[in-house]
């Protein structure tokens, strides 16, 4: 059978806390993982590969944030899944950008300061996208680890999506939202699912304690991204206030 939804994104953006408090419904089965990684990493072993990660007979599905941003991975869902629903949860970038960063230093894969690792990421990404678009079969360390400002970019995601699969299919919502308003957005997230809605009980996830980002590199990066975050609102009709 496989997966009925799919939570794409963003990466530190809350995608583990939502699996959690989905997977908790008593109409829902976990994967095998929470990050299956099929459609953007492991996509050689398969589609009766991927059928094997999953309970049969239930409602069940996966979180892999990297397939927001992979270059194949609307596609490939698209052909394999047309049916499936997809779930986004997008951060704050400025935020983002930072929790990912300092998850990558946690990982022991990032050794540049977050000053440095901003301004020398587009020499660390330069013809990666490229390799990926030309090579299906080719992985790029540097696109998954280091793309930190790359994947606050959301509308450039979200229109290839939207390329592939209905507006009906894909639920937005504001990250921020889950923690502020839990049971509202899970009401939403239960009946985009067709599952009764239940009671939430908050709990904390993949929490990362990070020392707090200075004003000023701050303020450089908003600057950075108000004309993503502009045409965003424009193309969803919705201003997320960032």
């Amino acid at each position: 059978m496989g997966s009925n939804f799919l939570i794409i994104g963003c990466q530190r953006g809350g995608t583990t806390s939502m699996y959690n408090y989905i997977s908790s419904h008593p109409k829902v089965k976990p994967a095998s993982q929470k990050e299956v990684h099929f459609f953007d990493i492991y996509y050689h072993k398969g589609i009766e590969w991927y059928k094997e990660q999953f309970p049969n007979n239930v409602i069940t599905g996966e979180a892999s944030p990297y397939y927001i941003i992979h270059p194949h991975a609307p596609r490939r869902i698209a052909e394999d899944m047309p049916d499936v629903k997809i779930i986004v949860l997008l951060r704050n970038p400025i935020d983002r950008a930072y929790s990912h960063y300092c998850h990558e230093i946690r990982l022991g894969a990032e050794i540049l300061s977050f000053e440095d690792a901003i301004k020398q990421e587009s020499q660390r990404l330069e013809g990666e996208l490229e390799k990926m678009l030309n090579d299906e079969s080719y992985y790029s360390y540097a696109h998954q680890h280091f793309t930190y400002l790359e994947r606050g970019k959301y509308i450039q995601q979200l229109e290839n999506w939207f390329r592939y699969f209905k507006d009906d299919q894909i639920l937005i919502l504001k990250s921020e939202s889950l923690f502020e308003d839990l049971n509202e957005t899970m009401k939403d997230v239960f009946e985009f699912l067709n599952l009764p809605d239940q009671k939430t009980e908050h709990k904390v996830f993949n929490l990362g304690n990070n020392p707090p980002l200075e004003k000023e590199l701050r303020k450089e990066i908003s600057e950075f991204f108000t004309p993503y975050n502009e045409k965003l609102y424009s193309y969803l009709g919705k201003n997320f206030h960032w």
